[in-house]
């Protein structure tokens, strides 16, 4: 799909506030109501939308405490992988979780009740066949920078 400099304006409006009317973006665009909504509406039929949502803070609900960790697999093939990455999906207490190159075969962010539910976590993963080799923990001190929701790729906009 082709996008022009009005698409990329809508794009880059909705992605920092989602809950803009229809009538300010249509505004900040420069175009009037019906053009610019007939445009979003293109944009999330062809998928470039996918969604609006709310960002939590989840310290305003519970205290958490995250956890980065690296994850060396014993064995590196597809069964071991995928016996591995079904867990992660399983364990509600892991957020985040890329599979990288480099001699480290998965990174993942676990926000856990506190360091030592964390630790039991880990202990019961280390006790079942999940495979790892080893594993690396590393204690959030403080969050530098976040981000706060998806933006246009630089050169788009």
């Amino acid at each position: 799909m082709k996008l022009d400099r009005y698409d990329l304006k809508i794009l880059e409006i909705l992605s920092r506030d989602g809950r803009i009317t229809k009538s300010k973006l249509a505004e900040a665009i420069n175009l009037s109501v019906s053009p610019c909504w007939e445009r979003v509406r293109r944009l999330e039929k062809a998928g470039i939308i996918e969604g609006y949502s709310a960002r939590i803070n989840p310290e305003a609900l519970v205290r958490r405490t995250p956890v980065w960790v690296q994850i060396e697999l014993k064995q590196h093939n597809a069964a071991s992988f995928a016996r591995f990455e079904a867990l992660v999906h399983a364990t509600p207490e892991v957020t985040e979780c890329v599979a990288v190159g480099g001699g480290v075969d998965y990174l993942m962010k676990v926000e856990a009740d506190s360091v030592d539910a964390y630790q039991r976590l880990i202990d019961a993963w280390l006790t079942s066949e999940t495979g790892i080799e080893r594993y690396f923990t590393y204690i959030v001190t403080k969050s530098v920078k976040q981000k706060s929701a998806h933006t246009l790729p630089e050169g788009l906009a």
